[in-house]
C-alpha cells in the first residue's frame, strides 16, 4: 500500500514538475530564457515540446536525457513544458506531442524532426545536422546566428537585425499612421538611456517580424523615442519606460501589462489579431481547388460531410451549418479552413476518409503537410465538435494516413442553391393506347 501512495505521489509530482530536472543535460526552456539561450546563440539547438501528461513523451524522455548526455558540448539539446508555457509553443505552432525542432543557422525558420525516437537516432540526426552546418559554414553560405548584431541607435526598433518592421513614429507621423489606421498597433514608448529599454530592444525587433508573418500585417509594432517626441508623450501620460500601449481605432488606448520575451509579445499580438478577426470562411467543396487550396494554406482543414438535401431539407442542412459556423469562431485563433459537401458528391473523398461507415452528418480533420486526418466520433453538435477539435489542438485522438497518400479527386459541382431539394420528375407514359386483354393473354 505504502508504494503505491509513493507511486501516485511520484506520478503526481512528475506531471506538476515536468519530466526534467535540473540534474540533467536537457535545458529546461520557457518564454523567459528561450530568445537568450536559443535564438541568440551560435549553438544548434535540438528542442522538445512535450505536456506531462502524454504518454508518448514519458516514453521519450529517458531517450531524449540520454541523447542530451552523449551531445554534452556539441549540440544543445532543451526542453520546453508547452502546457505551461503554451505562448511560447503557439509561436511555433506546436499541436501534438512530442513535437521535436532543430534551431539550426536560421533560428528563424527551425526544422522538424521526422526521425526515430530512440537515443541513438536522436544523436545521429543531430550529427548530421552539425555536419550540414559546418559545410555550409566552409561555402560561405552562412555565417551563423546574427544574434546581438545591434546598430548604434537608441530606438527600440535597432536590434537584432529585425529593425524594418519596427515602425519608428514621430509627433508628425503618429496620428496618420497609428489612429487612422485599420490595423492595431502595439507602440513602445522608450528613451535610449533606459536599461530596460535597451534589454527589451532585441525582444522587440524580433518580435516584430514574427508578428507580421503571423497576422499578415494587421498587428504592427512601433516605438517612439519619448525623450524626443515629448508631445506624444504628454499625450498618453507617459511616466516610466519602457510604457507600451495598444491602440485600435476609435478606442482608447490599453495599457500592455504582459511579459516582455519576444514569445510573450508575440504571444499577445496574435490574440489581438485573432480578436478582431472575422470568422474563417465556410466553403462548399465545388471543385479541386477549393479543397487544394484551403488545405494547404491551413495547417488543418475541417471537412463536414453532410447528409443529402432530399434527407434534411434546407432548414436541416441550415442547422448543421450554423453548428459549423459557431465552431469556425469559437475556433478561428486556431485559423483552420472549413469545408463542406453533400454526401455523394465526393465519393473520392469520403472513401479517403473512411467516412461511409459512420452515417452523416461527419466530419474529419486533415492535416495536408502529413496526409493525416481524424474522424469526428461523437455527435455533430457543438459539444461533440468541441471535444473533438479540443482532443486535436492537444495532440489527443487516433489519426489515420489519408486513402492513397495524398488529397482525393474531386469533382466540379453546382453550389446548393439554398432551397430544399426536389425529387426527379419521371415521364408521364400514357396507357390509353394499349389493350389490357394482351397483357392478360401474356400473363396467362
Amino acid at each position: 500500500m505504502e508504494s503505491l501512495v509513493g507511486l501516485v505521489v511520484c506520478s503526481l509530482l512528475l506531471a506538476v514538475q515536468g519530466l526534467y530536472s535540473p540534474s540533467d543535460d536537457v535545458v529546461e526552456l520557457n518564454a523567459s530564457n528561450f530568445n537568450h539561450e536559443v535564438m541568440q546563440s551560435d549553438s544548434l539547438w535540438l528542442i522538445e515540446f512535450y505536456a506531462p501528461w502524454c504518454g508518448h513523451c514519458q516514453r521519450l524522455t529517458p531517450d531524449w536525457k540520454k541523447a542530451a548526455t552523449a551531445l554534452n558540448g556539441v549540440v544543445k539539446v532543451g526542453a520546453v513544458d508547452a502546457d505551461q508555457h503554451k505562448s511560447l509553443a503557439g509561436q511555433y505552432g506546436i499541436r501534438g506531442f512530442p513535437t521535436i525542432k532543430i534551431f539550426g543557422a536560421n533560428k528563424n525558420k527551425p526544422e522538424e524532426y521526422q526521425g526515430g525516437r530512440t537515443s541513438q537516432a536522436i544523436v545521429e540526426a543531430a550529427l548530421s545536422a552539425v555536419r550540414s552546418l559546418v559545410k555550409d559554414r566552409m561555402a560561405g553560405k552562412t555565417g551563423g546566428s546574427d544574434h546581438g548584431r545591434q546598430s548604434g541607435g537608441g530606438g527600440s526598433g535597432s536590434g537584432s537585425g529585425s529593425k524594418k518592421d519596427v515602425m519608428e513614429l514621430t509627433d508628425d507621423n503618429f496620428d496618420q499612421l497609428v489612429l487612422a489606421s485599420e490595423e492595431v498597433w502595439m507602440v513602445e514608448f522608450f528613451a535610449p538611456w533606459c536599461g530596460h529599454c535597451k534589454n527589451l530592444e532585441p525582444e522587440w525587433a524580433a518580435a516584430a517580424t514574427d508578428v507580421r508573418e503571423q497576422t499578415k500585417g494587421k498587428v504592427r509594432l512601433g516605438a517612439v523615442d519619448a525623450t524626443v517626441h515629448q508631445g506624444l508623450s504628454s499625450r498618453y501620460g507617459i511616466r516610466g519606460f519602457p510604457t507600451i500601449k495598444i491602440f485600435r481605432k476609435g478606442e482608447e488606448p490599453e495599457d500592455y501589462n504582459g511579459g516582455r520575451s519576444r514569445a510573450e509579445i508575440v504571444s499577445r499580438a496574435v490574440d489581438l489579431y485573432s480578436d478582431n478577426a472575422p470568422p474563417p470562411e465556410l466553403l462548399e467543396i465545388l471543385s479541386e481547388d477549393t479543397l487544394k487550396k484551403t488545405c494547404e494554406d491551413y495547417q488543418l482543414c475541417i471537412i463536414a460531410v453532410l447528409p443529402h438535401i432530399l434527407d434534411t431539407g434546407a432548414a436541416g442542412r441550415n442547422g448543421y451549418l450554423e453548428v459549423m459556423m459557431k465552431m469556425a469562431e469559437k475556433y478561428k485563433k486556431k485559423m483552420w479552413g472549413w469545408l463542406w459537401t453533400e454526401a455523394g458528391a465526393q465519393m473520392e473523398l469520403e472513401s479517403a476518409l473512411g467516412i461511409g461507415g459512420f452515417g452523416y452528418p461527419a466530419m474529419a480533420a486533415i492535416n495536408a503537410r502529413k496526409m493525416k486526418f481524424a474522424l469526428l466520433k461523437g455527435s455533430f453538435s457543438e459539444t461533440g465538435i468541441h471535444e473533438f477539435l479540443r482532443d486535436l489542438s492537444m495532440g489527443r485522438g487516433s489519426t489515420a494516413t489519408v486513402g492513397g497518400g495524398g488529397l482525393p479527386k474531386i469533382h466540379t459541382v453546382q453550389p446548393w442553391d439554398g432551397k430544399d431539394g426536389e425529387l426527379p420528375t419521371e415521364d408521364d407514359i400514357d396507357l390509353s393506347d394499349v389493350e389490357l386483354d394482351d397483357f392478360e393473354k401474356d400473363e396467362l
